[in-house]
């Protein structure tokens, strides 16, 4: 099967796309290293 090449825009899109989910994902992290730190000080 010959796959179809994409345009530079829907790379683009789905590159867009990882950078969310990695932003998230960083997000998620970053909130439970301070919970923990949080913890910590109590």
């Amino acid at each position: 099967m010959k796959r179809r090449k994409r345009s530079f825009e829907e790379l683009v899109n789905e590159n867009k796309q990882e950078l969310l989910k990695d932003v998230k994902l960083m997000e998620k992290l970053e909130e439970r290293l301070e919970n923990r730190h949080l913890k910590k000080a109590d």
